[in-house]
C-alpha cells in the first residue's frame, strides 16, 4: 500500500505549504497595504484576516490526521479504532474551520456590498461549504468504519 499512498502524502504536503506561504508572507503584506485605506474597511479586512488565522489551526491539524490516516492505511491499520478516531478529529476539525467561517461570513458580505463584488460573499460561501461538506463526509466515512469494524469484531468471534 505505500505506493499507493505516496501521492496523497506528497499532496498533504503540497497543499500545506501554499497555505502556510500565504499566512506569513501574505498577510501581513494585505495589513499594511490595508492599513493606508480606509479605517471602516479595515477593520473588515482585519475580520476575514483575523478568520482565516483562526482557522489555519484547525486546518493545519486536519491535514496532520490525514497524514497519519495514510500511515494507518500503509501499516495496514485502515480499519482499526485509531482510523475512527482519526476521522473523528478531522470531522471535528472541519466542522470548526466551517463555525469560524460561518462567523466571519458578515464581513464578506460586508465586502461584497461596499465593492459591489457579489463574487467576495461567493467566496464567503465556499470557505464556509467546503469544510461542511469535508465534515460531513468524514462523519460518513467514520460510521462506515466504525460499522465495518464492529462487523470485523463479529467474525472474530464467530467460529
Amino acid at each position: 500500500m505505500k505506493k499507493e499512498t505516496w501521492v496523497l502524502k506528497i499532496a498533504v504536503i503540497l497543499i500545506m505549504l501554499p497555505v502556510l506561504a500565504i499566512v506569513i508572507f501574505g498577510f501581513p503584506a494585505i495589513i499594511r497595504e490595508a492599513s493606508e485605506s480606509s479605517t471602516q474597511m479595515v477593520i473588515v479586512l482585519y475580520g476575514i484576516l483575523a478568520a482565516l488565522s483562526l482557522s489555519m489551526f484547525p486546518f493545519s491539524a486536519a491535514l496532520y490526521q490525514a497524514y497519519k490516516l495514510l500511515n494507518y492505511i500503509d501499516h495496514d491499520e485502515a480499519f482499526s479504532d485509531k482510523s475512527v478516531d482519526t476521522l473523528r478529529k478531522i470531522k471535528r476539525y472541519a466542522f470548526s474551520i466551517a463555525a469560524v467561517h460561518l462567523l466571519s461570513f458578515p464581513f464578506y458580505f460586508i465586502v461584497g456590498e461596499v465593492d459591489d463584488a457579489p463574487g467576495v460573499i461567493l467566496v464567503g460561501l465556499i470557505f464556509v461549504s467546503a469544510p461542511a461538506v469535508i465534515a460531513v463526509f468524514a462523519a460518513v466515512l467514520e460510521k462506515l468504519l466504525d460499522n465495518a469494524l464492529d462487523l470485523k469484531k463479529d467474525n472474530e468471534l464467530t467460529v
